[in-house]
């Protein structure tokens, strides 16, 4: 497994598009499998904001390097996962393997080059502390441990994937897609845990172009501020969005240019202040204030 990319320039224009495609075949081989599992993590935004209509201004969305797939605990307890990894194996799919040529057991791959698929779990207590340990589900398959993963489950949308396969077949399926209000949640904890330049960007495209603005990402996000583990990570929003010289301003313009950008660390930071005053997160309402509104 190589790193991921620090910049945009690292990721391949054709690779969004092959990321979607193993999604496609994944929903046409998993089937009644699905509604158990949510997509997350990068390819979410490609999804929710229609790449194909975007206005004048807007860049398309770098894309992925990988899938995320979140599996729904209840697989566990009635050990339907079993079933998932078998069919996985018959689909072609295999464990990926690290550097040292090792088997990765959350990380399957198929096709060549390969794209890679990253499963993802919540046990019910402790996932913050235990956030990027594996959580074991048979010898050969295990999950990443994601906190906050149940709220997609929560607010997510089903969208319609069609076209061709990552084996060359055409196909039309719906998946369940994290929505906007848990995105927004998901990546504030792991910006948090792993301070990637591209968590940083994926959160700012989210507010920047979901919608009609950030008012259609707060109304996502306000039926779960009544979640413990949504309120940690607004707080973690806020610290880390304070001000234009605060992380996640600086890394979402390293990310998109390589370098400090002034006019891109106020909208970030402009964005995020917008998201959390119409949440009711700011000082005035009880929570930590961040910078000024682009």
């Amino acid at each position: 497994m190589t790193a991921k990319p620090i910049t945009a320039a690292g990721y391949p224009p054709e690779q969004v598009a092959r990321v979607r495609a193993t999604c496609l075949y994944l929903a046409t081989k998993l089937g009644d499998l699905m509604p158990e599992m949510v997509v997350v993590g990068g390819l979410v935004p490609a999804l929710l904001i229609d790449q194909a209509n975007l206005p004048a201004d807007v860049t398309p969305y770098v894309g992925t390097m990988d899938l995320d797939l979140g599996l729904a605990f209840a697989l566990v307890g009635e050990e339907r996962y079993q079933e998932v990894a078998e069919r996985l194996l018959n689909a072609g799919f295999a464990p990926d393997r690290n550097e040292e040529g090792n088997p990765t057991r959350q990380r399957w791959r198929i096709g060549e080059p390969p794209v890679t698929v990253d499963f993802l779990i919540e046990p019910e207590k402790n996932a913050e502390a235990q956030a990027g340990r594996l959580f074991s589900l048979r010898k050969d398959w295990a999950a990443i441990i994601a906190p906050g993963l149940h709220l997609a489950f929560r607010n997510y949308r089903t969208v319609t994937l069609n076209g061709k396969t990552i084996v060359g077949e055409t196909a039309t399926r719906d998946v369940c897609v994290c929505g906007a209000g848990a995105f927004v949640v998901l990546k504030a904890l792991a910006f948090r845990i792993r301070g990637e330049n591209k968590d940083a960007y994926d959160l700012f495209y989210l507010l920047r172009n979901y919608g009609a603005g950030v008012g259609d990402v707060a109304a996502e996000l306000r039926p779960l501020l009544n979640d413990a583990t949504a309120r940690k990570a607004m707080e973690y929003l806020g610290a880390d969005f304070r001000g234009i010289d605060s992380i996640g301003p600086r890394r979402t313009a390293s990310f998109l240019y390589g370098r400090p950008d002034a006019e891109t660390e106020a909208d970030a930071v402009g964005f995020v202040h917008r998201l959390l005053t119409e949440c009711g997160q700011t000082e005035s309402g009880g929570r930590s204030a961040v910078g000024h509104e682009p």
